[in-house]
């Protein structure tokens, strides 16, 4: 942490912004959350009542450029994290609001940023490997390598996709220096929406004592969410130059090895949780070199990951506080 920095959050009432927060909050740097929810609730998962009400919330719309820049001036931020997107299933159910979040919102905070160059650290905006199609890795290793070229296979993917030529743009032009993190399949508390979340989904099935069917099966790579949330904050305080992009690393896992470790920590939903046998259409095995330039950044042991996982839930369900709606379950 550097003295003077305060840092705005994007899209901060989502499972990595929740987390990102979260973090910063812990290690006592001034944050403000930009969201258009007003709902905190992930982030009332992962904070104290005390340490909630130290974060600024701000309700607004990431594609009004006057809000956005209201949030600049009126919190003197100098760090930006930028999350603030609409997931796959969003995105394949209104393009046309997904291109207005996803593309234009990234526009808006670039411009912001390059109005107030001067006192901004770089850009850091999270990416996704869900613009890579499966035939995208390469031929021989079958590995998504670092400077893959990206076929994408869906909206949010053509969106994500422009993210970085925006990022490499805006560099080329304007000096606004950046860094894309392209996570994959993220889990751990708050992951509670999108494509990917379903094994985490399953979790909290498991604690609530219920079945649970996950979407998916197959090898993917997981990251565990505070991971992540650490190396878009470490990203951020690099003040690296240029228009970097980056895979984010993680642990290559089968579904069964997944619904294995619930069984190990809640033996008495065995055979209850169960999963398709269909995969992801994404590459599985990802070269992270990208992240080089940044250091060591957090790598949680798998099965340490889903430990705590289940064990963050079982606190909640023993403070009354595990909605299995709110964690996106189906009424039971």
């Amino acid at each position: 942490m550097s003295a003077g920095e305060r840092f705005l959050v994007t899209g901060a009432m989502g499972c990595i912004g929740a987390w990102v927060v979260h973090q910063l909050v812990r290690d006592g740097t001034p944050v403000a959350a930009f969201d258009r929810s007003g709902d905190p609730r992930r982030l009332r998962t992962l904070l104290t009542a005390d340490e909630l009400a130290a974060v600024t919330l701000i309700e607004g719309d990431i594609t009004d450029g006057d809000a956005v820049g209201r949030a600049f001036d009126d919190h003197g931020i100098t760090n930006l994290i930028h999350l603030a997107a609409l997931q796959v299933p969003f995105c394949r159910a209104d393009p046309v609001l997904g291109a207005q979040v996803n593309v234009v919102g990234t526009v808006v905070v670039f411009e912001q940023v390059r109005q107030r160059r001067d006192r901004m650290a770089p850009v850091i905006y999270a990416g996704s490997v869900g613009m890579f199609d499966a035939a995208d890795a390469d031929a021989g290793s079958h590995r998504l390598m670092a400077d893959a070229v990206a076929h994408p296979a869906n909206l949010y993917g053509v969106y994500k996709l422009a993210n970085e030529g925006t990022a490499r743009v805006f560099w080329q032009d304007h000096g606004v220096a950046s860094f894309g993190i392209r996570p994959m399949t993220v889990y751990g508390p708050g992951r509670d929406q999108g494509m990917t979340s379903t094994p985490t989904k399953a979790m909290v099935a498991a604690v609530l004592g219920r079945g649970y069917h996950i979407s998916y099966g197959g090898r993917t790579l997981y990251q565990y969410a505070p991971d992540v949330a650490g190396t878009f904050i470490a990203a951020s305080r690099a003040g690296l130059g240029g228009a970097y992009t980056a895979n984010m690393g993680g642990t290559a896992a089968h579904m069964s090895e997944v619904v294995s470790l619930i069984e190990q920590h809640v033996p008495e939903v065995t055979g209850m949780i169960t999963y398709a046998e269909q995969p992801l259409p994404f590459p599985d095995d990802i070269d992270a070199s990208g992240l080089a330039p940044l250091g060591e950044v957090p790598l949680t042991p798998f099965a340490e990951g889903v430990a705590a996982t289940i064990a963050r839930y079982r606190a909640l369900a023993a403070e009354g506080r595990l909605i299995g709606t709110e964690q996106g379950l189906e009424p039971a």
